[in-house]
């Protein structure tokens, strides 16, 4: 995985006001959840502010991080979590990260890239990509910028499904059954397969007629 580096500041009021005044210095307030929980078990919060203009290239790519959270100088290796924006104007409103470290695995959706060109496509199908994103689960280092499928082989109104594939140290934790992509029968295909039916119809009484002249 990608890293990048997020500047952040430890924050104290936590009220509705303080959120709001924050957001008028160009600051988002943030959450980074780790391993630490209360006396009832409930994972422990630790508030910070970021500038949007560090979260911007965070929050608005299709690339996965892991991303190195410095607020008030301490480190704080982490994953995005959750984001919230606000309903009309999709301003970014609130940021919740969780805290990572080496032993532990995390779970997370990484892009899927598909490579090649399927048989189906050559012969007038189309590609039809299901789900852009497939959760696995991994310690973080081992997780990969995306998860490469061989789609070369993949023959009109044929369809991968997670539980086609596997890849060395990650677990799959999209259900087996979710279709990742398949090739979809389009008008070209049709015309194209009922052109060849004709042919090989057309063949056969030439080859018929050929043997009754014969006789």
């Amino acid at each position: 995985m990608k890293e990048i580096t997020v500047s952040g500041q430890k924050r104290t009021d936590l009220g509705k006001k303080a959120s709001k005044a924050l957001r008028k210095q160009g600051m988002v307030p943030c959450n980074i959840y780790g391993e630490k929980k209360d006396e009832n078990g409930k994972p422990v919060a630790l508030a910070f502010a970021s500038p949007m203009s560090e979260l911007r290239k965070l929050v608005y790519t299709p690339h996965i991080y892991v991303v190195n959270l410095n607020i008030d100088g301490e480190s704080h290796p982490a994953i995005l979590k959750e984001l919230q924006f606000h309903p009309v104007t999709d301003a970014l409103l609130h940021v919740d990260f969780y805290e990572v470290n080496d032993e532990k695995p995390i779970t997370i959706g990484v892009p899927v890239k598909l490579n090649g060109l399927a048989q189906g496509v050559r012969d007038g199908g189309r590609m039809n990509l299901s789900i852009r994103k497939i959760d696995v689960t991994a310690p973080y280092q081992n997780i990969p910028e995306h998860l490469d499928i061989d789609v070369t082989s993949l023959r009109l109104g044929k369809s991968i499904k997670v539980g086609d594939l596997s890849f060395e140290g990650l677990e799959l934790s999209t259900p087996k059954e979710v279709v990742v992509c398949s090739v979809k029968m389009t008008r070209q295909a049709v015309d194209s397969s009922a052109a060849a039916d004709d042919t090989e119809a057309a063949d056969g009484e030439t080859a018929d007629a050929a043997a009754e002249e014969s006789k």
